[in-house]
């Protein structure tokens, strides 16, 4: 089967989520561009846009209109060729217009999953529920005859166990998105040992129509990307308890002081709990009990997760992808209040701030804020000049990023010594572009055999 074939007829479960959504969007213009081929001129292309809501189905068919207006604009030169002989079809706006309306009448949303019986791809992005990804692969197998591949967009559940869980021979593979998959430019594959050859060699092909950087992950739960997050994110919950245990700090107090470190000292493009709510911490906490059964040198677990989530402090976004109050509570996208365990209330960030700013001490001379250095040609040399004056530098603020520093540069080593990541480059690779970061965590900016 060759290619255009294997995309002629595909379905996306939880199609109208977060992640399925920016699937959905990236293979209809995919799809859509295969049909104007002149070799394709004569086959159908069929989109199954799966999930269990009609309202957020409605939704997805207007966000997938306005999305594709801006593909579409960015690639007018290429549209015109498609468009040379037909003479109905002059202005750009026009060609527009007809190009969303095709891209549109490809998907066709659907609550059944009965409509994915025909197809030959599936893309998978609904919870990140093993048992629930087991259960959708093996009806969808036993009833489709086509024997179709499985690419699942899951960030934690190792591949060879839904692989084997749901029996499907290898026709599996990790095809692991960054959120939003519309804009993010990482892909992280992940192949059991063994998914097909073939499997392999589309993914990679699909990967370049897409313009996605691929990195490869080995199938390990978690794989690069939460393989990181989650332990960084968990040194950040230790690091927020030590300091009330030790030093006598709020809960909000804690949580404002790491998340500043995090971010201004140390260069990111957010706070870790500030990602943490992005992310969402019930979800957080679910692939940190997904992850954690696989891992035999150390417990990926947090109390304080458990108890934010019995709490219904959750994070995660809105539908319009503004941010829900987590850890934080938010106001167009501005940190204006920090959650109080003890009382159970959020308090005002302003006090917060001014006490825990001069207690952490100024940003050591040749910071750069994240917005401006991601953007500098001369990054790295400008980068190392900001460590190496934060190496020399004592305040609070300066320790806990050198610990934290050095704990991300732990992490990072223990992915490639594990042999989840091939090299410390696929690591940095990750994170440089997953998340944004501004330097890989691997690296020599600082003497790290000092830093105690």
């Amino acid at each position: 089967m060759t290619y255009d074939e294997r995309l002629s007829n595909v379905s996306v479960l939880g199609a109208a989520g977060k992640m399925g959504s920016g699937i959905l969007l990236l293979t209809a213009i995919e799809m859509t561009d295969l049909s104007l081929l002149p070799e394709n001129k004569d086959k159908v292309f069929v989109l199954n846009a799966i999930d269990i809501s009609d309202a957020a189905l409605k939704g997805l068919i207007e966000y997938v209109r306005v999305q594709t207006r801006k593909f579409a604009e960015k690639k007018i030169v290429w549209l015109r060729e498609m468009y040379k002989d037909n003479p109905k079809l002059v202005h750009n706006a026009e060609i527009i217009d007809d190009y969303i309306n095709k891209v549109v009448q490809t998907v066709r949303p659907s609550k059944r999953m009965e409509a994915a019986y025909d197809s030959y791809l599936i893309f998978e992005a609904v919870n990140e529920n093993p048992e629930l990804k087991v259960k959708l692969f093996t009806q969808i197998d036993e009833n489709n005859p086509n024997e179709p591949w499985f690419f699942t967009n899951t960030s934690s559940v190792p591949i060879h166990y839904l692989n084997e869980k749901a029996n499907l021979g290898g026709r599996i593979i990790g095809f692991h998105f960054y959120n939003p998959p519309a804009v993010q430019k990482l892909v992280e594959l992940i192949a059991a040992d063994a998914t097909l050859p073939e499997v392999v060699d589309f993914a990679r092909e699909y990967a370049k129509k897409l313009k996605k950087f691929v990195v490869d992950s080995n199938d390990f739960a978690g794989f690069i990307g939460n393989g990181h997050f989650m332990r960084d994110a968990l040194y950040g919950i230790q690091t927020a308890e030590r300091l009330m245990k030790e030093e006598n700090y709020s809960f909000p107090e804690a949580i404002y002081a790491v998340n500043k470190v995090t971010q201004d000292f140390m260069i990111r493009p957010m706070g870790i709990f500030q990602l943490l709510d992005y992310v969402g911490i019930d979800v957080c906490k679910y692939i940190m009990s997904v992850m954690n059964p696989y891992l035999s040198d150390e417990d990926l677990h947090s109390d304080l997760l458990d108890s934010l989530f019995e709490k219904k402090i959750l994070g995660g976004q809105n539908s319009d992808g503004s941010q829900k109050d987590g850890l934080f509570k938010y106001e167009k996208g501005k940190i204006t209040a920090v959650y109080d365990y003890e009382t159970d209330k959020y308090e005002d960030v302003e006090p917060i701030a001014a006490k825990i700013d001069a207690k952490l001490g100024e940003l050591p001379e040749g910071h750069i804020p994240w917005k401006k250095i991601i953007r500098d040609k001369n990054r790295n040399e400008k980068l190392a000049r900001y460590f190496s004056n934060l190496e020399k530098t004592d305040t609070a603020g300066a320790r806990l990023a050198k610990r934290y520093l050095k704990n991300s540069r732990a992490i990072g080593l223990k992915l490639v010594s594990d042999g989840v990541a091939n090299s410390e480059e696929d690591v940095n690779n990750v994170m440089l572009t997953g998340f944004f970061h501004a330097y890989g965590p691997i690296n020599d900016f600082l003497n790290w055999e000092e830093i105690k």
